[in-house]
């Protein structure tokens, strides 16, 4: 490992545009030999919405730290010259018209097949020279996502609003489904095939990430996270993440991969809601009842008869649907291990 932290931070020099050519050239091949070693196909997947100002430099970032992978940009339907500079950067281009980081995820993953599959924004956010460490470690540990948090996130290219959402999420994600992620919005990920040929990919857009950490935790997949450093927007560069849309739609997604995963839990808290409310309404009634052997309130006593009704129904749903998912569960993982895991030639 010490070698690829080494190779790794001569790299983000030259990914910095230093001037260290004699090491960087003595590293690259020391590089391009580890890689070959590994005797994997890695693909890199840029999805891209807008990004003419900076998707140039990404391309060359990511060739320049994994010049025998194929990168792939996927143009979400820009309005600027995104493909033309992803073009002449040597990458391979190919469109998709559904708008929404989700529905081209769905279509990177459902394309291109590797063994190894790197994702990244094509903001130029994402340090480039992280990459092979974390292909190095996916492999050799026998990992099937590692997740690049970004160690700077409240201090380069973001708002108010977005630092704390950030917080806000990832504080609700480990109340929810575990204490697996620290960072559940890093979109610089590196997956094994079987992760990708088995994640549903159901969200169409900034969302996504949401739900291939919950898919991850639910299958209770091997994944590491590590720290790699976040830098700022090229200048002119606009981010595409609309404050508060996007968190109520993360909110939506939170509910609703809850309710599938967890849908006993889910229901209980409707049932408790229904059931303390009944109990609060009938309190009266029954103290009534009891001093007096009358029912004076009987929209109130039928309200609260029905709150009851209501949270038995909804226990009762949680149950039958805890089966369910239980056996989609089943067969998503039956359907996980019918993928081998990520192999090296010796």
């Amino acid at each position: 490992m010490p070698f690829f932290r080494l190779c790794r931070k001569v790299l983000a020099c030259h990914v910095a545009k230093e001037h260290f050519l004699i090491e960087i050239g003595l590293v690259m091949s020391l590089y391009e030999s580890a890689l070959e070693n590994l005797g994997i196909k890695v693909a890199v997947l840029l999805p891209c919405y807008n990004e003419g100002l900076s998707i140039r430099s990404v391309v060359s970032d990511f060739r320049a730290v994994l010049p025998d992978a194929d990168i792939y940009v996927y143009d979400n339907h820009s309005t600027d010259n995104t493909s033309d500079e992803a073009r002449a950067a040597g990458a391979i281009v190919r469109f998709e018209p559904w708008p929404g980081k989700g529905n081209v995820v769905r279509r990177m993953f459902a394309d291109i097949d590797a063994d190894v599959y790197l994702m990244a924004d094509g903001d130029g956010t994402y340090d480039a020279s992280a990459a092979l460490e974390m292909i190095h470690r996916l492999v050799h540990e026998h990992l099937d996502m590692i997740v690049g948090t970004r160690l700077n996130i409240y201090s380069n290219a973001h708002r108010n609003g977005h630092a704390f959402g950030n917080r806000l999420f990832n504080t609700l994600y480990r109340t929810l489904f575990g204490r697996l992620f620290t960072d559940i919005f890093s979109g610089y990920r590196v997956f094994s095939r079987r992760f990708v040929k088995t994640f549903p990919a159901i969200s169409n857009g900034f969302e996504i990430e949401t739900e291939m950490s919950v898919h991850a935790s639910q299958l209770r997949m091997p994944i590491v996270e590590m720290g790699t450093q976040y830098g700022a927007r090229q200048e002119g560069s606009v981010s595409k993440l609309h404050t508060v849309y996007d968190a109520l739609r993360i909110l939506r997604t939170f509910v609703l991969l809850f309710k599938e995963i967890k849908p006993t839990r889910f229901y209980s808290l409707i049932s408790t809601f229904f059931f303390i409310t009944a109990v609060v309404l009938g309190i009266p009634i029954i103290s009534t009842y009891m001093n007096t052997g009358l029912v004076p309130r009987f929209p109130t006593a039928i309200l609260s008869t029905g709150l009851v009704l209501l949270g038995g129904i909804n226990l009762i749903c949680g149950l039958i649907l805890d089966s369910v998912a239980r056996g989609r569960l089943e067969h998503k993982r039956i359907a996980y291990l019918s993928y081998q895991a990520t192999k090296v030639t010796e």
